[in-house]
């Protein structure tokens, strides 16, 4: 997927250089540094308090619901600490992720109550006040007094400060970040699937719908004209034999839309050919796998492709394209490419963008390189997943060949 980061030094998890001047940075870290002291404050009375409290009414009813609203009060402290240094130290810290609810309200309480987050929350408040009082005693004597060397002062604490935000308020771990890209993963595929089905009623209802019911009407007409007008009932019947073809034709294509029978039957090499000789350019269909991936794998693989392909035809005004497929390692690899006029974008209305989400939503990638001018290049990976047995119709073995296909 595209993306461009332009990462400091913060970002890539080392502090910046140290400055001999008082330049922007070691102000916005003074100003750190001082307001550690007033907030640190606050925040250790917070936690004092609530933990205090409600752990010393854990044995009445209402102690673990104020611990447990105390924890969520202490993760909005975390929330806020890391907004700050956010801005006054550069420290790109993850957001965790939100809490589930649970069914029902001891549900709740249980989980706030265990909430790592919540907890690091209380220690990182409770270890601030003394630390709090250190940086604002040195740093106001250093702007009093020692101020030649408050800028070394001032980097050493601030790098301290930034090594507390990283070790206590970030997220739990590798694995609470994985959750939280699933959750929205999820509500990606779960809004194409209302989508798709949304389209489908759509495409049901105006076409293959359509001409059913006309053609019922067609065929009723004609029972009543059988006996009295022979020819224009027979004239009724052939047009709505060619009525039948159209609605049977219509239903085709919109089965081949949800999932075509040469993709099932026959795998991607087949399935991209015949993907390819409907396009409006030529195009080089290469094909490289020794087995076939698992459906639903191999199913995004071919929408994918059969995407670009159409936008290939309406937006590209290219001459050929190539499309090419291959695994390597636990990924399956897709390229894309067109001697077209370039200038492709996610955000081009062209369905790049939804293309991302959608390879995204399975852990897949994508990336465009669609310079004015061209040509435009479009790689997408999905990871790969060995088919499971009865999962279609086998594959011939072997590798793929390379074959051109010319549309219309």
């Amino acid at each position: 997927m595209t993306s461009s980061r332009t990462a400091d030094a913060d970002d890539q998890g080392g502090p910046p250089p140290v400055r001999l001047a008082f330049d922007r940075q070691t102000w916005k870290e003074i100003a750190h540094l001082l307001a550690n002291f007033p907030l640190g404050v606050v925040a250790f009375v917070y936690a004092v308090v609530t933990v205090s409290v409600g752990a010393g009414l854990a044995v009445t009813v209402v102690g673990l619901p104020l611990l447990a609203l105390g924890l969520v009060g202490a993760r909005g402290i975390g929330r806020a600490e890391r907004a700050r240094a956010r801005a006054l130290l550069g420290v790109r810290v993850e957001e965790p992720s939100p809490q589930r609810g649970g069914a029902g309200a001891l549900a709740w309480i249980w989980t706030r109550v265990a909430d790592p987050v919540g907890w690091r929350a209380v220690l990182y408040s409770v270890i601030r006040l003394p630390w709090g009082v250190l940086t604002f005693s040195v740093t106001l004597v250093g702007l009093i007094v020692l101020w030649p060397l408050l800028p070394f002062l001032a980097r050493g604490m601030a790098n301290a400060d930034r090594a507390m935000v990283r070790g206590l308020l970030s997220p739990s771990d590798e694995l609470e970040r994985r959750v939280a890209e699933l959750e929205s993963d999820r509500g990606v595929v779960v809004d194409t699937a209302a989508a798709d089905l949304r389209r489908i009623e759509r495409d049901l209802h105006d076409g293959a719908q359509a001409r059913l019911v006309a053609l019922a009407m067609g065929l009723g007409l004609a029972k009543e004209k059988l006996l009295e007008d022979p020819e224009a009932a027979a004239a009724m019947v052939d047009e709505a034999h060619g009525e039948v073809k159209l609605a049977l034709q219509e239903l085709r294509d919109l089965a081949r839309g949800i999932h075509p029978a040469v993709l099932t039957d026959r795998g991607l090499d087949a399935a991209l050919s015949a993907v390819a000789s409907r396009c409006a350019v030529p195009v080089q269909v290469t094909v490289d796998l020794a087995e076939r991936p698992a459906a639903a794998i191999e199913g995004i693989a071919y929408f994918t492709v059969s995407e670009l392909l159409q936008n290939i035809s309406k937006h590209a005004r290219a001459t050929r394209a190539g499309v090419d497929v291959w695994r390597a390692d636990t990924r399956l690899l897709i390229q894309v490419t067109d001697d077209g006029r370039g200038g492709a974008r996610l955000d081009g209305g062209t369905g790049m963008a939804g293309l991302a989400e959608r390879l995204g939503a399975v852990d897949g990638l994508f990336a465009l390189d669609s310079p004015a001018g061209g040509p435009t290049t479009v790689t997408a990976e999905l990871p790969w997943r060995d088919r499971a047995p009865g999962d279609g119709a086998p594959a011939p073995a072997g590798r793929g060949a390379d074959r051109a296909r010319r549309g219309r």
